[in-house]
């Protein structure tokens, strides 16, 4: 079968797509027929050798698929050859056919496409963790949606709003803003000014009654980070989820003080690891929230298996509205 290897950490271009030998499920394992992989910023991180959590190389990357079952190992309850199911994965998922966990996999609902499907994995996930587990989000609060063009950030768009909560989006560019309308949020903040620490504060107080923001989700860090602090609320909470613009940015502990701020961060891998039952509560609700017309999946690129480099260059250049997939399977 084919799959990609780091064999050096570098940019996408040093990706390898090499003949593998074929998987066998061990106890305890599947093996799944890739028809649909997500494609993630966190991608491009670990092909570069800059994520936290690095295999040894050669490794096949990628976090999350959809697809078939193909094969069950010694075992294995709750799963059959033809299963079509979603599964989370630390690397792996840029093959052909991957090996994968029960209890990281997730039966599809009828209806539900596999490209569909790998958008509605990571991304929701994650956001979902960020807005119930870390920030306590409570109905009739605003959120503040960071990034809100990307994958994680149309994820907390839907999210908030299914939870009933007022959404901020903030965007660089006119067709982000569209974008971040199509997803629902209700007031579009420009975060593409050159006086972001002023000029995010101004906008969303003006949105607000002057109140601020009550959560932050941010998977930016860089200027945005200071600027949405300066943006929230009393009580406010924000949520680090990661740094896609580049720079890890630092707090002065007083402003906490000063407005009874609260920071957290977000590692969802951590939950995977340590908690998958709850991961399977929050992936059957998202399925629910999915049926009840509440969330639409934002996949809005799709790339043939060979256009892997391509996809992670045009998701490092913020080229990419919403969640990208790697296709394996036209049909799907």
């Amino acid at each position: 079968m084919r799959a990609y290897n780091v064999v050096e950490f570098g940019p996408p271009s040093a990706l390898r797509l090499c003949e593998v030998e074929d998987r066998v499920p061990s106890d305890g394992q599947m093996l799944v027929d890739v028809a649909a992989a997500g494609i993630n910023y966190p991608d491009i991180l670990v092909v570069s050798g800059r994520y936290q959590i690095l295999p040894q190389r050669p490794f096949v990357p990628g976090k999350e698929i959809a697809g078939v079952v193909r094969a069950v190992g010694a075992g294995v309850s709750g799963f059959v050859p033809g299963d079509r199911v979603l599964s989370q994965l630390e690397n792996g998922a840029f093959a052909e056919r991957v090996l994968v966990r029960p209890e990281d996999t997730f039966h599809l609902p009828d209806g539900l496409g596999f490209a569909d499907a790998t958008a509605m994995g990571l991304a929701y996930q994650t956001a979902y963790f960020a807005l119930h587990d870390r920030a306590g989000l409570r109905p009739g609060e605003t959120v503040l949606v960071g990034g809100a063009a990307g994958g994680v950030g149309a994820a907390g768009i839907q999210l908030a709003k299914a939870f009933g909560a007022r959404v901020l989006a903030a965007v660089r560019k006119p067709d982000q803003a569209a974008f971040a309308r199509a997803c629902g949020a209700d007031v579009i903040i420009d975060a593409g000014g050159s006086n972001l620490r002023e000029e995010l504060r101004v906008q969303v107080h003006a949105a607000t009654g002057g109140a601020g923001a009550d959560v932050v989700l941010d998977p930016v860090g860089a200027e945005f980070f200071g600027a949405a602090l300066r943006a929230l609320g009393w009580c406010g909470r924000l949520i680090v989820i990661g740094f896609a613009g580049g720079e890890i940015p630092s707090v002065k502990a007083n402003y906490l003080l000063v407005k009874n701020i609260s920071i957290s961060g977000l590692q969802w891998s951590d939950y995977r690891e340590r908690t998958p039952q709850r991961i399977a509560e929050v992936q059957a609700e998202i399925f629910s929230l999915w049926k009840s017309g509440a969330l639409r999946p934002p996949t809005t690129r799709t790339f043939a298996f060979e256009e892997l480099p391509t996809a992670l260059d045009l998701i490092a250049q913020g080229g990419i509205r919403g969640k990208a997939a790697l296709l394996l399977d036209r049909s799907s």
